[in-house]
């Protein structure tokens, strides 16, 4: 393995230091918990560099996004860790177990994050894990990503984890990096990132089952050129019945990326709940606030607790629920019990 960097090497040690707050996650339904794997790896240089996922166009939720690897837990018993190592097991292939890892790798948990809620209403609670290989010449796609459920995941690839707090990249790829705006999905502003994460062919793995893996480059939300709205905010102002903010209407799609595959764009677009978590994830790791605007707070512990107490994320969800802006802001306006705070 190359050695790390020193600014590595400090991220890492802040990652381990980092003391999640109590979280609301066991106290959500089964079927209301989920947790992702922000898995860490050094590359040549000693740089920190983050595994992601481009998901199935074949799946009913979140096709052709950029994800971290993980899902829905399975038993009352699975802790978070314990889901988002099965998911990546199942997804990208890496084994649960370490003791099946190939020789010279582990895998050390360094902490967990505060629990995100996402649009779906679930409660993901993000975790951190370190990769790491003895071998200075060893090769994650190969060693430890052989095989890709393709009904799942039609494409692995991995971006720079420090660049996740930068306003520009200073690569010579076509197109920007970073955008972001502020919307009002909450009952407050909130800032939406995008990032394009540059690719190359050392930097992707796609699935070998080509009908899960071809995704228009006109529509599909990885690609950079896609005119599909992609924010979520886009998706709970329409909720709302209100206009997607800036949108003057339907875009135009160039038919010119009609027969263009998104994956193999110089660039991949990372954004919504995974682009915030990799934020805060980097924050945490390199101790400093990130070059754009951005919401101070982690996660949506609060927000979360706020719902339950108001009668909404219970196990089964009703038919045509979503969560509206007005149903925010009656969470934001409910009081907590001081024993209640405790726990956040």
């Amino acid at each position: 393995m190359a050695a790390l960097s020193q600014a590595s090497a400090a991220a890492l040690a802040r990652l381990r230091a980092f003391k999640p707050p109590p979280s609301q996650y066991t106290q959500l339904p089964l079927t209301r918990r989920a947790s992702v794997l922000i898995l860490l790896f050094a590359d040549r240089r000693g740089d920190l560099r983050v595994i992601l996922t481009i998901r199935s166009a074949k799946l009913r939720n979140y096709a052709g996004q950029a994800a971290l690897p993980g899902g829905k837990a399975d038993t009352e018993a699975e802790t978070a860790w314990m889901t988002a190592r099965r998911e990546a097991e199942e997804e990208i292939g890496l084994p649960s177990n370490d003791e099946q890892l190939p020789s010279g790798y582990t895998v050390e948990k360094l902490t967990e994050l505060p629990a995100n809620l996402a649009m779906t209403e679930l409660g993901v609670m993000p975790c951190v894990a370190w990769l790491r290989s003895l071998s200075k010449d060893a090769d994650i796609a190969k060693d430890l990503l052989p095989r890709l459920d393709a009904r799942e995941v039609a494409a692995v690839f991995t971006a720079p984890f420090e660049q996740f707090l930068k306003q520009r990249d200073d690569v010579d790829v076509e197109g920007e990096w970073y955008r972001g705006a502020w919307h009002s999905w909450y009952h407050e502003p909130w800032r939406m990132h995008m990032f394009h994460v540059p690719v190359t062919p050392r930097t992707v793995f796609r699935s070998q089952e080509v009908e899960n893996t071809r995704l228009d480059a006109a529509t599909a939300p990885c690609s950079p050129e896609s005119k599909a709205p992609v924010l979520l905010a886009d998706r709970a102002a329409q909720a709302y019945g209100k206009p997607v903010p800036g949108s003057n209407g339907p875009e135009k799609v160039d038919k010119s990326l009609a027969q263009k595959d998104a994956l193999d764009m110089p660039r991949y677009r990372v954004f919504g709940m995974t682009a915030r978590i990799l934020v805060d994830a980097a924050r945490v790791a390199y101790g400093r606030d990130p070059e754009f605007e951005h919401n101070s707070h982690f996660g949506d512990e609060e927000m979360i607790a706020k719902l339950m107490k108001m009668g909404r994320l219970k196990p089964k969800k009703e038919k045509g629920e979503i969560l509206t802006r007005d149903v925010m802001e009656a969470a934001a306006n409910i009081e907590l019990s001081s024993e209640e705070k405790g726990k956040l």
